[in-house]
């Protein structure tokens, strides 16, 4: 794994695009990270994931606030604490339209997979509160986080924690396929 930060936007900036192109998140909304030490890069407020360059990845400092944090993805707080609380090397945070939906329809508590690739790669898939980048966001889904590997903001969207990139993105559209599943399920039941 290479911690260099000039090849690190560029996997941020891949990352970005398979997840627009997949239809996870529209172009500007959504943020993903990666920590490096004491240090992450995180996209910026406002980026269009699917246009990242250098100058829209931020490094801020993983421990405690910094000047940068005023142009950082507004969901700053949460990664940080997602980190401080975690092993996790990279986050992807998307707005997964069936994620999202489930999440207003179920309103607490986990949406249970139905299909067996996300009963035994996520399990119990917890809904989270909490206001956008705010400091119970970031308590709470810190805390969700050390026992899951995703998780869903109601009505707001998913987090996704890996060793690398490709492990968060691949559990966004884990969750993101078994949201579906689930639905598509339930409404066929009604």
């Amino acid at each position: 794994m290479v911690f260099s930060g000039v090849i690190m936007w560029q996997e941020i900036s891949r990352i970005g695009r398979k997840l627009v192109h997949s239809g996870l998140v529209e172009s500007h909304f959504g943020n993903i990270s990666v920590r490096m030490g004491d240090k992450m890069l995180i996209t910026r407020s406002g980026s269009a994931l699917d246009e990242l360059t250098s100058e829209k990845v931020v490094e801020v400092d993983v421990c405690d606030t910094c000047a940068l944090d005023v142009i950082a993805s507004s969901e700053t707080v949460v990664h940080r604490a997602i980190y401080n609380s975690t092993s996790a090397f990279a986050i992807v945070h998307a707005h997964c339209p069936y994620a999202v939906t489930m999440s207003l329809l179920q309103g607490e508590g986990c949406i249970s997979p139905l299909d067996s690739e996300g009963r035994y790669f996520l399990g119990d898939i917890p809904i989270v509160q909490g206001g956008i980048g705010s400091a119970e966001l970031a308590v709470d889904l810190a805390k969700v986080l050390t026992v899951h590997k995703a998780a869903i903001v109601h009505g707001h969207g998913t987090f996704a924690i890996g060793r690398v990139l490709d492990e968060a993105y691949v559990l966004t559209t884990q969750v993101e396929h078994s949201c579906r599943i689930k639905y598509l399920h339930d409404l066929m039941c009604k």
